[in-house]
């Protein structure tokens, strides 16, 4: 930590949705932070809500440049880093046999890329410390592919799963302290969707009730929170999801048959109402 006991902690894509809550979270917490994102007037504005102690950093994490960047200027600003969260990413809305190879560079540039240049920057700055914490923000969808039309989103954040996974056993095997975390949210209430390539079919409509109910913002960014007072691997944000995992591995057919019959249910529903 630095001097006067502040965690320093940085957060890509903290412009608004997820990252914006996460960076309100923490400063309301007395972390020090170094918010990231491509919108510097609407990350000025969620520094501005985020307490003392906040530096801002325009990047695109696309950019391996800009991101060893936003790790130098975070260094020169407080010195070190305690906690760095890849939240950066974005969505898209078309099956798998309407995508483009445009829409697969998108989403992996993104979802894949940007958090391994974050990795690629900031582990060894922990190396160096014998301490460090890493969170990766993936999504339910890389676990349990069950929105066809989040089909590359998907693809990405599985790849973003086994990744920050292999990081974190190949430090395991050197003996590191560095701990390694990948936050996985369900539905969120946030403009995500919206933002999503292809999101005018008006999928972003579609809003589950129930256990999948769409969590907040702040719900996520108070469990992103705790996983950094107890650091673990993995760390699902909906309680409703790891008994979800739990019964797709289990039996994948069953699960994509049921699955596909509520999904689809709830579309003509969505349809009915609109």
């Amino acid at each position: 930590m630095s001097e006067n006991g502040r965690k320093v902690v940085v957060v890509t894509g903290a412009s608004g949705g997820i990252g914006a809550a996460v960076a309100r979270e923490l400063g309301r917490r007395g972390c020090a932070l170094v918010l990231s994102a491509r919108n510097e007037d609407a990350l000025r504005e969620v520094a501005a809500q985020s307490g003392d102690a906040v530096h801002v950093v325009r990047a695109d994490v696309t950019s391996r440049a800009d991101v060893e960047r936003l790790r130098d200027e975070a260094l020169s600003a407080f010195g070190h880093v305690d906690v760095w969260i890849n939240n950066a990413g974005r969505g898209i809305n078309r099956t798998v046999l309407e995508l483009t190879g445009a829409d697969i560079d998108a989403m992996i540039a993104v979802n894949v890329k940007g958090p391994l240049y974050g990795m690629q920057a900031i582990i060894p700055h922990f190396q160096e410390r014998g301490e460090g914490h890493l969170i990766n923000i993936s999504s339910f969808l890389g676990r349990v592919p069950i929105v066809p039309i989040r089909s590359a989103y998907s693809a990405a954040k599985a790849a973003l799963n086994s990744l920050t996974a292999n990081l974190r056993m190949d430090l395991r095997m050197r003996g590191s302290d560095i701990h390694v975390t990948t936050v996985m949210p369900g539905m969120v209430a946030t403009a995500f969707a919206d933002n999503a390539l292809g999101s005018t079919d008006g999928v972003s409509g579609v809003r589950p009730t129930g256990p999948m109910a769409p969590q907040t913002p702040e719900e996520v960014a108070a469990i992103v929170a705790d996983a950094i007072d107890h650091p673990r691997p993995e760390v699902y944000t909906n309680p409703a999801n790891p008994g979800m995992a739990r019964a797709y591995f289990e039996d994948v057919a069953a699960f994509e048959e049921q699955a596909a019959r509520a999904i689809t249910q709830m579309l003509s529903q969505s349809a009915a109402g609109a």
